[in-house]
């Protein structure tokens, strides 16, 4: 995996230089080569597809919950109540709230991105990824669409969990955080039309938030917090969907690492806790 000698383009001005070098001699970038492991990481990234392994994560999830206490399926209390899985079988899959965090749980600030409370939260945060995410992907590139993901959903978790404090899951932070993304590219590149179709999309899908229907709960502070997470991380972005450089590199393998990562922990802390350690 660790490619010792030889050269490899420099992702900034695109020239060769050494894989070992430190610094870019022609452009100055730091480790351009990620010091042998650069290379392996980019073929790895480019091999990945990024809305399916989202919305599979997301749906192999949510199975689980369903499985976790299944009689909870079943008990609807309203119209968008079918298929919910229970409290109980969210907080063991690592939902957030200000219960998790005042425990020292922050890793649910990650886990509960990729949870959903019923299928039709499910199923509107996944078509709505689905019409979104392979378009930020096209524009920022797979790694940058991963970390603008993640960094909204955060955000937004934690302008919740700050706000309200109240359980909380799902991925309609990062969703929003996707609309803020493309919001900047739009911005940047002086599209003033598609700019402003952007704007009252992302604002009547929040203003929709203030509304209940069926007794059903909407995050607006995950929406508002997923919103300025996002549009701040695509601020930092370049638009190009060519090879990332080697911080935006490590910045979204790290980011994927800590989500895998926040479930083993989650996963053991549970453990400990019905196993009484």
């Amino acid at each position: 995996m660790n490619q010792r000698t030889g050269a490899v383009l420099c992702p900034n001005c695109r020239k060769l230089v050494g894989v070992n070098e430190p610094v870019c001699p022609f452009c100055g970038q730091k480790a351009p080569g990620l010091f042998g492991y650069g290379p392996a990481l980019q073929r790895l990234a480019r091999q990945f597809d990024l809305p399916r392994i989202v919305i599979g994560s997301c749906v192999a999830l949510y199975v689980v919950s369903l499985l976790l206490d299944p009689g909870s399926a079943f008990r609807m209390q309203g119209m968008f109540d079918f298929l919910s899985p229970s409290n109980g079988a969210l907080a063991i899959l690592g939902m957030t709230g200000r219960f998790a965090t005042e425990q020292g749980r922050w890793w649910t600030l990650l886990t509960s991105v990729f949870l959903h409370g019923s299928l039709l939260h499910l199923l509107f945060n996944m078509a709505v990824t689905s019409r979104f995410l392979p378009e930020v992907v096209e524009l920022y590139g797979g790694a940058r669409a991963w970390t603008i993901y993640i960094i909204a959903g955060v955000v937004g978790f934690a302008v919740s969990n700050l706000a309200t404090g109240a359980p909380t899951i799902g991925a309609s932070g990062s969703v929003f955080g996707l609309f803020a993304s493309l919001i900047v590219f739009s911005r940047r590149t002086h599209q003033h039309v598609m700019t402003q179709q952007l704007w009252t999309m992302a604002a009547v899908m929040f203003l929709a938030g203030f509304i209940s229907f069926g007794g059903m709960n909407v995050n607006v502070w995950a929406h508002a917090g997923g919103f300025a997470g996002g549009f701040v991380s695509a601020e930092a972005m370049r638009f190009s969907n060519e090879r990332p450089g080697p911080g935006a590199l490590a910045l979204s393998w790290g980011l994927m690492l800590a989500v895998v990562g926040a479930f083993v922990v989650q996963v053991v802390f549970i453990a400990r806790l019905f196993l009484g350690g």
